[in-house]
């Protein structure tokens, strides 16, 4: 079974940079090749939906230059991609908190948004700014506000209710995750989404990720028995 949903924490570019005495910004430019091969990749498997988590909420605590960098490569991504994208009918989304983000990468997001907003073939996510927590916290403010507003019944607050507060309102929750470097943590990733996402880790970098791991992960998750809480498809037949 393929997933219809892949989301992927993009891990290792320090480490990949720091194995070859580069400088991290050498790696993270390599992991942007990484992410076009593998949009390119998703696109010909098939992949409705492909979220990679580019930026976290966290990451401002890193040295004000490798910032500089990673806002550098966004923009880079956005103004030399999005033709190639938007021409394969991918759909550009962004999701985590926008207002710490420089006016010219909100525009360049809004812009690839609007451009590519009637593509069918799949759906790019982008999670930039975004830590689940922030996230969360930001839906729970909201929801109070219209509790406090007498727009919302506190009683008509449900798990699914609460997701359409969320950044991915609208959006199916991932079926795979896969985290490259090794790591074997969701780091604040769609913590509310990943309920019942498989998980997928792989040791290799995220540079040297290319379609054979995307593929290799895929093969992975079709092989699990997705239970969501209940018993094994062989129990059930036994």
């Amino acid at each position: 079974m393929k997933p219809a949903h892949v989301a992927i924490i993009m891990d290792g570019n320090g480490r990949w940079a720091k194995a070859r005495g580069l400088p991290r910004a050498a790696g993270h430019r390599a992991g942007v090749e990484a992410l076009r091969r593998t949009v390119r990749a998703a696109g010909d498997m098939g992949i409705d939906w492909l979220t990679v988590y580019a930026f976290s909420s966290e990451n401002w605590s890193r040295p004000r230059a490798e910032i500089s960098d990673l806002m550098t490569l966004l923009r880079l991504f956005l103004r030399r991609d999005l033709a190639e994208i938007h021409q394969n009918g991918v759909r550009v989304r962004m999701i985590g908190d926008r207002s710490g983000l420089e006016p010219d990468i909100r525009a360049l997001v809004d812009e690839a948004e609007k451009l590519t907003l009637d593509n069918t073939a799949m759906n790019l996510v982008i999670a930039f700014n975004y830590g689940s927590r922030d996230e969360i916290t930001r839906a729970a403010r909201t929801i109070a506000r219209a509790v406090a507003d007498k727009t919302l019944d506190p009683e008509e607050i449900t798990p699914e209710s609460f997701g359409a507060f969320l950044d991915t309102a609208c959006m199916p929750d991932p079926d795979l995750v896969i985290r490259t470097s090794g790591e074997q943590r969701l780091s604040n990733f769609l913590m509310w989404q990943c309920a019942y996402s498989e998980l997928v880790f792989t040791p290799c970098f995220w540079p040297d990720f290319n379609a054979d791991q995307l593929a290799e992960a895929i093969e992975t998750y079709a092989a699990r028995d997705r239970r969501y809480g209940g018993i094994a498809t062989r129990d059930v037949a036994s």
